[in-house]
């Protein structure tokens, strides 16, 4: 907001306009009743060129009218309204026709400059008794586990009863636990994507970083080792018009090397083999061979091979390179063996050994790590990533698909580069290859409310002139995944290697987004369209990015008006919150759409995760469980972060070229996918205690498996102390039993905990001490009484 102006009309009624930036022709308008809750904002186009400055509202009594002025270049100009909706067009003023009544005043020992405005004691009164709740709210989310010795210093000991009332079960979903895969913090390019060559089309450039790196060039990762030999980046016959540059060596004489470093290194391992492609011609008339190695930073080459019959036109060349020794920080070194000019393109390295052995795959022991949560759905390709940093940006699925070589490279707006490598039929081959749902979410016409690099922000969409095309890529995503391999789109991916349909369920539409006209319109047009071609397609809505606020009851408003299946939430929030609020879902109402909480973590100060940020989110998780009749889906986010490359912390699985570090949460995410169920069994648990401040740190929950008839119990003790809890099994089983059970436990601050498996008799009336700080699942085979 730039010098924002505050007004109050003749209904009571409160409006802030503001100014946006420096360059668009809008300014921005939003009304309030009480100050504190806010309508939705307006962005309406008032000049035909320049930029809308100190903007400014006032009533004109002898008209009857609202009159904005503002100034643009130093000239003022006036535009009338009676509604806040629809303005006059404008006209030019003389500057001292503005009131320009903003006025300086020091406020806290600070010079702010703003309007003064009277108002009656009740409104002052109400804004006064929110702070004070906003107060108690923050301070309560602010409690931390490392204040437990005063808080709870009085418990000696605790025990809990804990019975179960199954004649009050209900049906729950049983896709409550998923991943959401953005391509931030190198996740897909340098992370799970194997291509081990960074920069492998020549495609980085200086927008990618928006011009703050200068190195970040069409030849970055790249560079020349030896004599005889100049490199140079060249546009005029590509292979391709989506992967313009190539690299053209120019060799007076034998020996020298064009080499490649890497994402922090190439890894490779000893005994593996490596497959090699590049796209190759010649310059002039001749023919040309190359050997291509694999060298340690010592100068040892560990593997190598030869291409060779390089002709005048491009065509791939392929070769397998096995390593004999492993190096965790080698080059990829190409030495041509003949003098003169050939060219250079899409110059890749992949293990063979990917996971499920797919060609163009993933990182095996990266790609094992997600699976092993064993998550019901993956959510990709964002996120933010999916609206992009202006319209320019936005991510098309259609750019990923096909040839590598035809595939579009984009900005990533987290500041680094996208190949495209990983594209929608990779993301769709792993989902069907870990049994997941794909849920792909594209953008509803509209950018990231963040964007910075279109100028407008959210403020501007897809013009609606091209919005039918946008709206026929989104049906034409579906036809591509679910269409016979006879139809337009289907007979694509039947060409790449899947006849079959994906079978796809779900669309998510927009992230996080400012729930405006604008967006409205695009959206609404996006999802009729869906809804009417592909009625079985569940759409999955957007309501911003926190759990309150303008956006978040606008977003909930037009979705409950379009009866939108489901929405999208979002929040990022102390382990207090979670602690606090476990009865947030209990009040949703259940006629109204479903819930996807989309994007959640439990986030401490210093952005670390441990046991608290852990346990937090596991009692948590028991609530949302209790009510997953609303609450369809989850997953935690960001999903994975390259050490030494992140945009965002924390996220929930650390990785560098060789090593796989999963956090704390990691584990509850795991211990809960792995132990989901499609039937929730209430519970009452009788806390010897009556504090309701260690009545909320006990948590359970228990489900059933109706595949295996396995009854799931999960207990979540976030207190300094063990609980003895009598847990009353007799309606589940009629004899004794050995099980096993995981338990996650450790000091507040623990970053290294990990489950461990432990063995338990389990008897109709079982008795078990949940540990200090602790999340326990227990798994009850089904028993014939």
């Amino acid at each position: 907001m730039i010098n924002p102006y505050l007004f109050i009309d003749n209904e009571g009624e409160w409006h802030c306009i503001w100014s946006l930036n420096e360059k668009v022709e809008q300014f921005a308008l939003a009304s309030s009743s009480d100050l504190y809750n806010w309508g939705r904002q307006y962005y309406p186009y008032i000049m035909e060129e320049g930029p809308i400055e100190k903007p400014e509202i006032h009533f004109n009594s002898e008209k009857e009218v609202y009159s904005i002025t503002w100034l643009s270049e130093d000239q003022a100009y006036l535009s009338e309204t009676t509604d806040f909706k629809t303005f006059s067009e404008a006209q030019k003023i003389d500057t001292d026709q503005r009131q320009d009544n903003r006025v300086s005043q020091y406020i806290n020992g600070e010079k702010q400059t703003g309007v003064i405005n009277k108002t009656d004691w009740a409104t002052i009164q109400n804004l006064i008794v929110r702070y004070e709740w906003m107060k108690f709210k923050d301070q309560e989310n602010a409690e931390k586990m490392k204040d437990d010795a005063s808080r709870f210093g009085y418990l000696e000991e605790l025990t809990a009863d804990i019975s179960f009332q199954p004649e009050k079960s209900k049906a729950i979903s049983d896709k409550l636990i998923g991943v959401f895969f953005e391509d931030i913090n190198y996740a897909a390019d340098g992370g799970i994507y194997a291509e081990l060559i960074q920069n492998r089309g020549f495609e980085y450039n200086l927008h990618d970083k928006l011009g703050r790196d200068k190195s970040w060039t069409h030849d970055k990762a790249w560079s020349v080792k030896g004599e005889g030999l100049t490199f140079t980046i060249d546009t005029v016959a590509p292979i391709h018009i989506n992967n313009k540059h190539f690299a053209v060596l120019d060799v007076q004489q034998n020996g020298a090397a064009l080499i490649n470093e890497g994402f922090d290194g190439i890894a490779v391992k000893g005994g593996e083999q490596y497959n090699f492609s590049v796209f190759a011609r010649s310059m002039d008339e001749a023919k040309y061979s190359a050997k291509v190695q694999l060298v340690a930073k010592d100068g040892t080459v560990v593997g190598e091979t030869i291409i060779k019959n390089i002709k005048g036109n491009w065509a791939k060349k392929e070769a397998v390179i096995k390593a004999t020794q492993t190096v965790n920080d080698a080059q990829l070194h190409i030495i041509p063996m003949q003098s003169g000019k050939l060219a250079l393109d899409m110059i890749s390295l992949f293990p063979k050994n990917t996971f499920k052995g797919r060609k163009n795959g993933l990182r095996k022991d990266l790609a094992q790590v997600v699976a092993d949560i064993h998550p019901k759905f993956v959510r990709f390709p964002g996120g933010c990533v999916a609206h992009g940093d202006g319209i320019g940006n936005i991510y098309h699925w259609k750019n990923t698909i096909g040839p590598l070589e035809a595939r579009k490279p984009n900005r990533n707006l987290w500041g680094y580069h996208q190949t495209a490598g990983l594209g929608y039929f990779e993301y769709f081959q792993y989902c069907e290859d870990i049994g997941a749902e794909p849920l792909p979410v594209v953008a509803a016409g509209v950018p990231c409310q963040n964007s910075g690099d279109c100028g407008h922000g959210q403020q501007g969409g897809i013009p609606m002139c091209e919005m039918d095309s946008y709206v026929q890529d989104v049906l034409d995503l579906i036809e591509w995944a679910n269409g016979d391999k006879n139809t337009k789109w289907g007979k694509v991916r039947a060409e790449a290697g899947h006849p079959k349909p994906f079978n796809l369920k779900y669309l998510g539409v927009g992230n996080e987004d400012l729930i405006t006209d604008i967006f409205e319109e695009r959206f609404t047009m996006i999802y009729n369209a869906v809804k009417e071609k592909y009625p079985d397609i569940v759409v999955i809505g957007t309501v911003g990015p926190f759990y309150y606020g303008t956006d978040y009851v606008e977003g909930w408003d037009l979705a409950t008006k379009l009866e939108v299946p489901m929405v999208d939430e979002h929040y990022y929030l102390p382990p207090g919150w979670f602690i606090n609020n476990q009865d947030y879902y209990d009040r949703y109402d259940r006629s109204k759409p479903k819930v996807y909480l989309g994007e959640y973590a439990s986030h401490l100060p210093n952005r670390h995760m441990n046991i608290e940020t852990a346990l937090s989110e596991a009692l948590y998780l028991t609530a949302v469980e209790r009510n997953a009749d609303v609450v369809e889906m989850t997953s935690f986010a960001p999903l994975l972060a390259k050490h030494g490359h992140t945009q965002w912390n924390p996220d929930l699985i650390y990785f560098n070229n060789t090593e796989i570090h999963p956090t704390v949460d990691y584990y509850v995410q795991k211990l809960f996918g792995q132990n989901s169920g499609d039937e929730y069994i209430p519970n009452q648990i009788n806390l010897s205690d009556s504090n309701t401040k260690a009545q909320k740190r006990v948590g359970v929950s228990m489900v059933k498996d109706s595949q295996t008839g396995d009854y799931i119990i999960k207990m979540a003790n976030l207190l300094p102390i063990e609980v003895a809890a009598n847990i009353d099994l007799n309606q589940f089983i009629s004899e004794e039993a050995e099980v096993q059970i995981n338990v996650l436990k450790g000091a507040p601050d623990d970053r290294k905990a990990v489950p461990s498996e432990e063995t338990m008799t389990v008897k109709p009336d079982a008795v078990y001490s949940m540990p200090a700080y602790s999340f326990t699942v227990i798994r009850i085979p089904a028993q014939k009484k």
